[in-house]
């Protein structure tokens, strides 16, 4: 199959633009390492409490965080950093309201947390202003759960219900390590290639493709729903379990012709790894966490089904949002689209981070003509190389 240059040429830079939008809404290295402090220093205060049902308590990061996928919040400066307060050695017999009450005392025993302490209805919330919050969930072993998972308070805090934080961070891990194959380029010198092509250089961290779909579907979901209903937005393990599961099966099932295609793919599918039913003539649906048994992260939606409705809704309009901006002309146009997709602030800051690195690089007179940055390139059919989305 021959690939039109111009047209690969321009989902590339489209991928490179994508690329640093998703660097402008994560966390920094700095601020990760701030982050890595606080919490291990929570963690030994609590650690060190006399009170029975504290002692022995781990703290560890879940969600976004130790995924890679972090998104700034889009109406405050603070990230969210969740975090697990886990107790191994507790029986299941203990009370949800009992261990959360213990973390909630220890923290207000210290004069670091006591003013910046909230609670929340399931977990206790470190507040530092402008730069991030800790929320700490408490849990216990499941040993319902062959596969190491563990048990968190229902929203009530009248009962523990499953989950597996470290199960499923090893799972996504799993999806995201599977290689997507490329096409590659039959012609590289046609009459399309224009000396004054100029490749947007690669930046590091490189994540792979799966991280950075699921960081601009979720700051897609955050534009979109600020304009209608937030509280209708899916929540982002939803999307992140969706996206996992479509990345695993687009990269099984097909070959593409660059990054860009990849991502549509993975959005187009989302929908597909959605399991529905009935249940006494009400409609159910299916959001599994494949590493243990019970952990349906959609229940929501059953008893509240438009929810289920936004949902599609937004998958719809993301996956036309992307097709349009392939079909675009011109650097203002493009530009306009991905604003009103991911809001304007991380666009123009990617772009000033495009413009100056280009500049840098013209500057230093090594500037060269690459019509191969950013795609698959090379004489065979799996290629991998290294991208604006970086190898992974």
């Amino acid at each position: 199959m021959y690939i039109q240059p111009s047209s690969t040429l321009k989902k590339a830079h489209i991928v490179g633009v994508l690329e640093h939008i998703c660097q402008a809404l994560e966390l920094t290295e700095s601020q990760q390492r701030l982050a890595q402090e606080r919490y291990e220093a929570v963690g030994n205060w609590l650690a060190s409490s006399s009170d029975p049902l504290l002692r022995g308590l781990t703290i560890y990061p879940q969600g976004s965080v130790p995924l890679g996928t972090t998104v700034k919040p889009l109406a405050r400066q603070e990230h969210d950093v969740d975090l697990v307060g886990w107790n191994g050695a507790l029986p299941v017999t203990t009370q949800p309201s009992a261990l959360k009450k213990a973390i909630g005392d220890r923290l207000r025993q210290s004069g670091h947390y006591k003013d910046i302490l909230e609670e929340k209805p399931r977990c206790w919330r470190i507040n530092y202003a402008n730069e991030f919050h800790l929320d700490i969930t408490p849990s216990i072993s499941n040993p319902s759960c062959g596969a190491g998972g563990e048990l968190v308070p229902d929203k009530p805090l009248k009962c523990w219900k499953p989950s597996n934080p470290k199960g499923y961070r090893a799972w996504f891990e799993k999806k995201a390590s599977m290689e997507p194959t490329y096409r590659v380029m039959k012609s590289l010198g046609s009459g399309d290639m224009r000396a004054n092509v100029e490749p947007f250089p690669t930046q590091a961290p490189l994540k792979g493709v799966l991280r950075r779909t699921i960081q601009l579907a979720k700051r897609h979901r955050d534009v979109h729903f600020a304009k209608t209903d937030p509280s209708l937005a899916p929540i982002s393990i939803i999307i992140t379990t969706l996206a996992a599961k479509s990345y695993a099966y687009c990269v099984s099932s097909f070959v593409f012709d660059t990054e860009l295609d990849l991502v549509e793919s993975i959005i187009r599918f989302m929908p597909l790894f959605v399991d529905h039913g009935h249940l006494n003539g009400k409609p159910q649906w299916y959001v599994w966490n494949e590493t243990t048994q019970g952990e349906n992260f959609a229940e929501k939606w059953n008893r509240e089904p438009k929810l289920a409705g936004a949902f599609r809704a937004w998958q719809a309009r993301a996956l036309s949002d992307i097709q349009e901006m392939i079909g675009l002309a011109g650097l203002d146009t493009l530009n306009k689209s991905l604003a009103a997709s991911f809001g304007e602030a991380p666009v123009a800051k990617a772009m000033g981070s495009l413009t100056s690195a280009v500049s840098e690089v013209r500057s230093a007179g090594g500037l060269t003509i690459r019509p191969t940055v950013g795609l698959a390139a090379g004489a065979g059919t799996v290629v991998r190389t290294n991208t604006f989305f970086g190898a992974k």
